[in-house]
């Protein structure tokens, strides 16, 4: 991962996104108007988090495989820029929610709180936040890496039921659940025309590289300090 290419392939494609995201036209649906653009930011985000608690997830499953610190080190910066993703995306979330749910449907605030996928993706952050807080109730090294990679996997396992399973089995205001009559399945392909998918594609990919870039430089900084504590250890 040390050659610049891919760096510099996440900086052109967002700089796409933004630009092309504020300016090209886009379709002019029901509801969602031209908050619609929401799209290469919310979801691309998403999308971007779940590509990086997969890396993470890889990583704790390599570690108990053969218990190897590095691996530790991998799955636990995976694991906080996929958070980094995962809370902006539910902000980006928020500001879409209370411009087409609250202000343009004139739903009460009351039932936006309620609804079933915004209380499903807080609760796969907070899961994913306890991940971060049991970390640090360990001091001893590798009884740390070894429980958090077991917790890290839990936590991976009940991201998909907390975010897609559960809000699609008790209806939801989001667009696409089964049973709402607001806004538009985001990826639909009545919905997202030609235009967009130019966009929102190099979107998905230039969030996830930048999100494998900070985890990256992350993990490099880490490496250094494990490297110091553990020569220090030695020379004692």
């Amino acid at each position: 991962m040390n050659k610049i290419w891919w760096k510099i392939l996440s900086f052109i494609l967002l700089v796409y996104t933004i630009v092309c995201g504020f300016l090209l036209e886009v379709p002019r649906l029901d509801i969602l108007n031209e908050t619609i653009r929401n799209l290469y930011f919310h979801v691309c985000m998403w999308f971007g988090m779940m590509i990086l608690f997969i890396i993470s997830f890889v990583y704790s499953i390599k570690y108990l495989r053969g218990f190897n610190y590095r691996n530790d080190i991998f799955a636990r910066h995976f694991a906080e820029v996929g958070c980094l993703f995962g809370i902006l995306g539910y902000l980006t979330g928020i500001i879409w929610v209370k411009v087409t749910w609250v202000t343009d449907q004139g739903q009460s605030l009351a039932s936006v709180l309620k609804e079933p996928k915004l209380i499903g993706a807080a609760i796969a952050l907070l899961i994913y936040g306890a991940y971060f807080v049991l970390r640090e109730s360990f001091t001893d090294i590798d009884k740390r890496a070894r429980v958090s990679a077991v917790y890290n996997i839990f936590a991976f396992a009940m991201l998909f039921p907390s975010i897609w399973i559960i809000p699609r089995l008790v209806g939801s205001l989001h667009p696409g659940a089964p049973g709402s009559d607001s806004g538009n399945p985001a990826l639909n392909k009545n919905d997202m025309d030609a235009t967009m998918r130019m966009v929102f594609y190099p979107a998905v990919i230039g969030w996830t590289l930048l999100g494998v870039w900070i985890a990256t430089l992350k993990i490099r900084l880490s490496l250094i300090s494990e490297k110091n504590i553990f020569e220090v250890k030695k020379m004692d």
